[in-house]
């Protein structure tokens, strides 16, 4: 079984609508057995949460729930737990090789943006402070990404 963890910095918005957007692509491939998906955050302000309600509300709206609860990553287990450890910008990224402090999964870490099959942006932007567009291209990026993500793993699985 590959395990695939999307990474932003609350797990409230990014990192849900990652998970939620792979696990629709996933079903519809009936891979479940096969792959398995989390989120986390690299701060825990929000550990315990569901997804903002505005993100969730977007995703419903091309028919995804974003079922996951906050939580935030574990150095101690998640790195050696993880195929792809998967990070939604350069903060993310960042804080995670600083969490790697022995510098053994490196190789484990990905930008979601490096999946991309068809856009150009270098990190999905945090839509939290911003307005109502920035929801609907955070899932316009991870869709993208996603689906790339996915062709990938299927080589592996």
């Amino acid at each position: 079984m590959k395990k695939i963890l999307f990474v932003c910095m609350g797990n409230i918005c990014r990192s849900p609508a990652a998970e939620g957007v792979m696990q629709n692509l996933v079903a519809s491939e009936g891979l479940e057995q096969k792959i398995y998906l989390d989120s986390a955050g690299t701060i825990g302000y929000h550990v315990g949460e569901r997804a903002d309600s505005r993100m969730r509300s977007f995703a419903q709206k091309r028919g995804i729930d974003l079922l996951s609860i906050s939580r935030s990553f574990d150095p101690m287990g998640d790195f050696e737990e993880f195929d792809y450890i998967i990070a939604m910008d350069d903060c993310n990224m960042e804080d995670l090789l600083n969490m790697d402090v022995d510098m053994k999964y490196r190789e484990k870490l990905h930008m979601m943006t490096d999946f991309c099959r068809t856009r150009k942006e270098k990190k999905v932007p945090d839509p939290y402070y911003g307005g109502e567009c920035g929801f609907d291209l955070v899932l316009d990026i991870v869709e993208d990404a996603c689906n790339g993500l996915l062709d990938r793993v299927k080589k592996e699985i």
